[in-house]
């Protein structure tokens, strides 16, 4: 039996149909089970609530062999590192008493950076918390998703451009959020390995956010822009959205991080998604853009 959480997030629930793909028993843990697709929902058990009350997992952990974790953004959260960590702590306790052998995390790539990176410091104190449950524990290290930049949307299509708080002219590590799903199924289904593995996941492609936009204008087939955005603006914007303090540094130290290089040391070691910025344009954004109104006039 594989558990996994979000799954009707982008990464779960690709996760999701792979695993159904191979003909494995799931059991997910969801808030609200409408939002599971039909024929995803009458093949899976259901446990309903929150992945990060012990009462759920208690209801969901049972004759589990293998769980694949993944924390949700909280807004409301004290900070980065409380939220991550009040829940893996939750995790790793149900997971010890449970006696779950194998647990799949998503986490951020970059393991090793000594300075607060925010965000990505809260998701390796993650990883240490449940790579000490007892288990199996492989730590999916991400970049950037690509998929974040769906929430770009109306500005693609109303000023062309996209923005991000990081320089126009250094390479930046993303990766594509269905590869993700393609790596945790088979970590998930051939679980011969053993002990805590650091394992980053980066796209194919090494671009600096000028050469995406190049790909991204190619792709789409109209000219696409790269704004850079200060850390300092982006602060700002922040703020005025009514964003905590600590919620406005934990975002800002993350992208000062990415800035700084903390993804360029796993260039040399990580594996290579199939999935390059070229293709994410045409089969995800494409659609997406295609669906807004104002795309066509």
């Amino acid at each position: 039996m594989i558990v996994v959480t979000t799954p009707t997030g982008q990464i779960g629930s690709a996760l999701v149909r792979r695993l159904l793909a191979a003909n494995q028993d799931i059991r997910v843990v969801v808030r609200d089970p409408a939002r599971l697709a039909d024929d995803v929902r009458e093949r899976v058990e259901v446990v309903v609530g929150s992945h990060g009350d012990p009462v759920v997992l208690d209801a969901a952990l049972p004759g589990a062999d293998a769980l694949f974790w993944l924390v949700p953004p909280d807004r409301s959260a004290g900070s980065a590192r409380e939220h991550y960590l009040g829940m893996a702590r939750v995790a790793a306790t149900a997971v010890r008493r449970h006696g779950v052998g194998h647990v799949v995390g998503v986490t951020s790539a970059g393991h090793g950076w000594a300075p607060s990176a925010g965000v990505l410091s809260a998701a390796f104190a993650m990883d240490d918390e449940l790579a000490a449950s007892g288990a199996a524990y492989a730590a999916l290290s991400m970049p950037f998703y690509l998929e974040n930049l769906l929430g770009q949307v109306d500005s693609i299509v109303r000023d062309g451009a996209f923005s991000l708080a990081v320089a126009a002219d250094r390479p930046f590590a993303t990766v594509a959020t269905d590869d993700i799903a393609v790596t945790a199924a088979h970590l998930l289904t051939d679980r011969a390995w053993e002990g805590r593995r650091d394992l980053p996941l980066f796209g194919p492609d090494r671009l600096t956010p000028t050469e995406m936009a190049e790909v991204m204008s190619r792709a789409l087939g109209r000219p696409i822009a790269f704004r850079p955005v200060s850390i300092e603006d982006l602060a700002g914007a922040m703020r005025a959205a009514g964003a905590s303090e600590q919620a406005v540094r934990d975002t800002t130290e993350m992208f000062v991080a990415q800035a700084d290089g903390i993804y360029d040391a796993d260039w040399a070691v990580a594996e290579l998604g199939a999935t390059d910025v070229a293709t994410w344009c045409r089969t995800v954004l494409a659609p997406r853009l295609a669906a807004h109104p104002a795309w066509a006039a």
